[in-house]
């Protein structure tokens, strides 16, 4: 009996110096959304399957879903202009998460108000940075800017603490790509990659993004492309609402191939054959004497040698 009493009082002093439970499952199971909202104005105007306000619909209960999850879960929503990106919503700092009853709306989330106004006030802002009333086409969004602003923002939340939740970006992107930010885009995959944050991607335009497919699969996220637009929330519960940690344990949609052409330096369009320095690697469709990102200067085109060659054994016969 001594011995008993012994071995227990042991346990009961060794127990406050446990490590506690809570910090295991605040790592495992809290996650940092960060969503990059495409507000393109002339891919809206332009979509037919999904109009804009039934998109925000969808987007609203999905941040509420992942808010009622865990009480510990962030989300970070950043507008993804024509001409601008911004940070429009913060569960973290927002002033109330509560439900909106004073307004009428009883079952709406608080935050709802706050985030529209905020969308609204940005659409003003990259409505009045237009230079123009005509664009070619739909025209691309700033995705290499809000890409940059949610891995600072990851950062930002890497160096609060030893303790914080399992970040993730999620881009709901319909605008075509824009060659012309091939390499902004490529170092924010690569960033991303190096600090272990993935990339989802769910694109609601009409055609894949080889962008967006790239970022996912280096940085080990889901590229969903949803066949009927109108089930859009139900795409985004079932897939991307999930935790990094529960993802082990569930069967995700893999892609069936991925893009990996890249854009050329010179005319930012995408090849599928071109030249690259072997100093910088840069990328160009066309032969070029000197580089034009280092400075490098490039020998002879290979074709130039060998027929030179050919002149010359044909002048010595």
């Amino acid at each position: 009996k001594k011995k008993r009493k012994k071995i227990q009082k042991e346990l009961l002093e060794e127990t406050p110096a446990m490590a506690p439970v809570a910090s295991k499952l605040y790592t495992d199971d809290v996650s940092l959304v960060v969503i990059l909202l495409d507000t393109n104005p002339y891919f809206w105007a332009s979509s037919s399957s999904l109009s804009f306000s039934n998109f925000l619909s969808h987007v609203l209960s999905f941040v509420n879903s992942i808010l009622l999850l865990n009480q510990l879960n962030q989300v970070v929503i950043i507008a993804t202009g024509y001409n601008t990106c911004s940070y429009i919503f913060d569960s973290s700092v927002s002033s109330s998460t509560s439900t909106n009853q004073t307004s009428g709306n009883v079952g709406l989330p608080a935050f709802c108000a706050e985030l529209l106004e905020n969308l609204e006030k940005f659409l003003n802002k990259d409505e009045k940075l237009s230079t123009s009333d005509t664009v070619d086409g739909v025209g691309s969004s700033l995705l290499s800017g809000s890409l940059s602003m949610a891995l600072c923002y990851i950062q930002r939340v890497f160096r609060s603490g030893p303790l914080h939740p399992q970040p993730r970006i999620l881009c709901l992107h319909g605008s075509p790509d824009g060659p012309e930010q091939y390499v902004a885009v490529m170092n924010a995959i690569f960033s991303a990659q190096r600090s272990m944050v993935p990339i989802d991607s769910c694109v609601i335009g009409a055609q894949h993004s080889a962008f967006l497919q790239q970022a996912s699969y280096i940085t080990g996220g889901v590229y969903l492309k949803p066949q009927q637009l109108d089930g859009l929330f139900q795409y985004l519960s079932t897939v991307f609402a999930t935790d990094l940690h529960s993802r082990n344990f569930i069967q995700l949609p893999k892609p069936t191939g991925v893009d990996f052409r890249a854009s050329c330096f010179c005319h930012k369009n995408t090849i599928d054959m071109g030249y690259i320095c072997s100093v910088c690697l840069s990328i160009f469709c066309m032969h070029h004497k000197k580089c034009s990102t280092c400075g490098s200067v490039f020998g002879q085109a290979q074709s130039d040698a060998s027929a030179a060659s050919g002149q010359k054994r044909k002048n010595a016969s």
